[in-house]
């Protein structure tokens, strides 16, 4: 069973994203690129290479709900003749405008992002309304932990690996241990633990870097000898990226508890202390916001920093 890769490109910083041809009947498609003319270029040219012309894709998995990896699954199901798509459904809420309800707005000044900067972000990512079309209900199939992609010639197991978003899955060929991963898993970069709504109440947080360290380890637990990844090359060294992200997060763990005082800190506070080279920049500010959120939650949840609300604010402080 081949997986075929295809490099697509991408208006953003992290470049060309990666999405898959899975070779066997049904023909799948796992992941899709941004909707833009460029975009559906090198994927028309990418699968022609191979044979294949996009009114050939018989099922399309979205790996996660970003616009980079999701931006074209509308446009490929009407031309492939409603070639089924599957997104988990804790992604759903994330297929279309970021921070487009007034729950992002509140996520965001419970961090403490002066509205002004709220503004500058609301109108930024009002830009890529156009790389993403909005799924419908009954649009879509649900991905579901441990379920299983049939094929022809043998099957793919999910594996709901949330983190860098709630719904992110990766999908796992246990025959010979190879994943594909999206954005869980990247050779080059550290993936972001994107601020999200707790997918079960929108009132909440996602604690999404807890999470992503438990996704870590259950692949671990799957022991992939070749993961494709959503940018980037292959990773055939996980046991050592994983060791590697470990001790990365230790390390940002150690840095926001020096930064940190009695007095307390908004996640906005401590994301321009520790980002202030990017914090300005509107393709970074609102990941440089992530992370931190997402290593004070974390901090918090281990014990190590207390937190208190004040006029709908966060404040972390050292106890």
């Amino acid at each position: 069973m081949k997986v075929i890769p295809i490099a697509l490109p991408t208006p953003f910083l992290v470049g060309d994203v990666n999405v898959y041809v899975i070779d066997d009947e049904p023909l799948t498609l796992v992941d899709t690129g941004p909707k833009t003319p460029e975009a559906v270029k090198a994927l028309r040219e990418g699968l022609s290479r191979n044979g294949y012309k996009l009114s050939d894709i018989e099922r399309i998995v979205l790996t996660h709900a970003h616009e980079d990896h999701c931006g074209l699954a509308k446009t490929i199901r009407d031309e492939a003749k409603n070639a089924e798509i599957f997104v988990h459904g804790w992604e759903t809420g994330h297929l279309f405008g970021r921070l487009e309800r007034e729950e992002h707005h509140i996520l965001i000044r419970r961090a403490g992002v002066p509205d002004e900067v709220w503004n500058k972000m609301h109108g930024f990512y009002e830009e890529f309304r156009t790389l993403t079309d909005a799924l419908e209900d009954g649009e879509f199939s649900l991905l579901e932990d441990n379920a299983e992609l049939e094929f022809s010639r043998g099957t793919w197991r999910i594996l709901h690996t949330p983190g860098h978003t709630p719904g992110s899955c990766s999908i796992l060929r246990e025959a010979n241990r190879t994943l594909i991963c999206g954005d869980c898993v990247l050779k080059r970069i550290t993936p972001n633990p994107v601020l999200s709504l707790d997918p079960i109440d929108s009132t909440k947080r996602f604690h999404s870097l807890a999470e992503y360290l438990v996704s870590l380890a259950r692949l671990r637990e799957a022991k992939p000898t070749y993961l494709y990844a959503g940018h980037g090359e292959p990773i055939t060294d996980f046991e050592e990226i994983f060791h590697r992200y470990v001790r990365m997060i230790d390390e940002r763990q150690a840095k926001i508890l020096s930064i940190l005082d009695k007095k307390g800190m908004t996640a906005w506070d401590m994301a321009q202390k520790l980002f202030s080279h990017v914090i300005h920049d509107n393709t970074q500010r609102f990941l440089a916001i992530s992370e931190a959120v997402a290593h004070l939650d974390y901090a918090e949840s281990e014990g190590k920093i207390a937190v208190e609300m004040k006029d709908g604010v966060e404040f972390y402080r050292k106890f």
